[in-house]
């Protein structure tokens, strides 16, 4: 058996070790599309996080039996050419629900208690020459009391809901399939989402549904002082727009995702006068130590599952 996985650079420094029990494997940290079949040629089950799959290349890799994609989403792997050359695919769902639950609660305290300004205020010196005790130059609000709005209330956006709710706010959700039901939280259109909520949070997929979902008259309906985070998929927060009206407007924003990954060179964001209230993380809501850990277990029980028939 002949097992390649084509970014492990992708899971850091994760242990890999257990792969090893099937067989044959060959790890590369990166592969470029140019290189990928001539990688997986002779593979018997190949395993990629974001390395794309084409129809070609698993019509060149006749020994290939089993992708295993190293994420949720497939949209990486040609689908319909699996199924046609009797390749199956298998993914990983559920593994980072916690990772990406507490990186939100992470962006949103960095952002509300304006941690960049006083972290910097400290580190430069400021405060020794202080005539009193504290400094509050820069005011933060609680959570407590506040409405929260999510989009997209599946299970990270229901564990966000729950902390939510711990710290006393208001939660209310905005379906984007139009069809999910829950009977604890308070259903809401948009519009009327983004012009009452104090804070607003992003945890759907990206789909035909929900790409460009906020654009520039979304963002202008947001009401003074709220706190947008996207932790779902890039494409479906208008960078540029964001770019402009978060200079003008009283907002703040956390991306832990963008349309285009890595950042691209000039990126709009990169430009904001406003920086105090931008925070970007390069996508590592997933990445907690744990999570990586479940996320290679799963592959590895994925193999083993596909094994026994």
């Amino acid at each position: 058996m002949k097992i390649v996985f084509l970014d492990a650079a992708t899971l850091g420094k994760t242990a890999l070790d257990a792969l090893r029990q099937f067989g044959e494997v060959d790890i590369y940290e990166t592969t470029f599309s140019g290189e990928t079949l001539e990688r997986i040629k002779h593979a018997d089950i190949v395993i990629t996080n974001k390395v794309v799959i084409t129809e070609r290349m698993m019509a060149s890799a006749k020994h290939l039996k089993l992708i295993c994609v190293a994420a949720t989403g497939m949209n990486n792997v040609d689908l319909e050419a699996a199924l046609s050359h009797h390749i199956e695919v298998k993914n990983v769902a559920g593994y980072s629900t916690h990772s990406v639950v507490q990186h939100t609660f992470s962006m949103l305290l960095y952002l509300v208690g304006s941690s960049c300004y006083y972290d910097r205020y400290v580190k430069e010196g400021l405060w020794v020459s202080s005539p009193i005790f504290t400094h509050i130059d820069r005011a933060f609000f609680e959570i407590h009391g506040k409405k929260w709005g999510i989009i997209g209330l599946g299970e990270i956006g229901r564990g966000v809901a729950s902390v939510a709710t711990a710290f006393g706010a208001e939660v209310c959700y905005y379906s984007t399939s139009y069809k999910n039901e829950n009977e604890t939280y308070a259903k809401v259109g948009l519009s009327a989402l983004l012009e009452t909520c104090d804070i607003i949070s992003i945890h759907a997929p990206l789909n035909a549904n929900t790409k460009g979902l906020i654009s520039q008259s979304e963002l202008l309906q947001l009401k003074e002082g709220a706190i947008l985070l996207n932790l779902g998929r890039g494409g479906i927060v208008d960078e540029a727009a964001l770019a402009r009206i978060i200079d003008v407007k009283d907002i703040k924003a956390g991306l832990d995702v963008l349309e285009a990954e890595p950042m691209q060179e000039q990126h709009p964001l990169l430009h904001v006068k406003n920086k105090e209230a931008l925070y970007i993380t390069p996508h590592i809501a997933w990445t907690s130590i744990e999570a990586r850990n479940l996320l290679v277990q799963k592959i590895v029980d994925n193999i083993q599952s596909f094994l026994d028939g």
